[in-house]
């Protein structure tokens, strides 16, 4: 599921897991409803010289590329996806995800979905985050 033109590594562009259909279908929600700009694409169908250094960030969480970079992830890329809604209400929400006080509830919350995906709605055991060598 991707979003706007042909997607080049040097636009932003945020960058999901297109093997978990928890993934796509929370991307799907959040394009429906917050419209953002940025577009969205499965990190699978992104240049390898891209990913490739980023393959076990992108298995564990979004990741918000631009300019060819990978500039933010988890939610620090979701605050930004919703910041760059036209709509006020996610625009600040993205805001309200990076003050300093919500920020860390943020990311624990984020690591928490992300571990658990394959549970949640839409989730499968393809969505499964990969479990770090002992």
């Amino acid at each position: 599921m991707s979003s706007g033109p042909q997607t080049s590594p040097a636009r932003t562009v945020l960058a999901f897991d297109g093997d978990c259909g928890f993934c796509e279908s929370s991307v799907r929600l959040i394009r429906e409803h917050a419209r953002p700009r940025i577009p969205t694409v499965p990190w699978q169908a992104l240049p390898e010289e891209l990913t490739g250094p980023h393959l076990a960030r992108l298995d564990r969480e979004v990741v918000l590329f631009h300019r060819g970079a990978a500039r933010y992830g988890g939610a620090d890329a979701v605050s930004r996806f919703l910041g760059s809604s036209p709509a006020r209400r996610y625009r600040a929400a993205g805001f309200v995800l990076r003050l300093p006080f919500v920020r860390p509830l943020a990311h624990l919350v984020y690591r928490w979905v992300a571990a658990n995906r394959h549970r949640l709605p839409g989730g499968t055991a393809a969505c499964a985050v990969p479990r770090p060598p002992d």
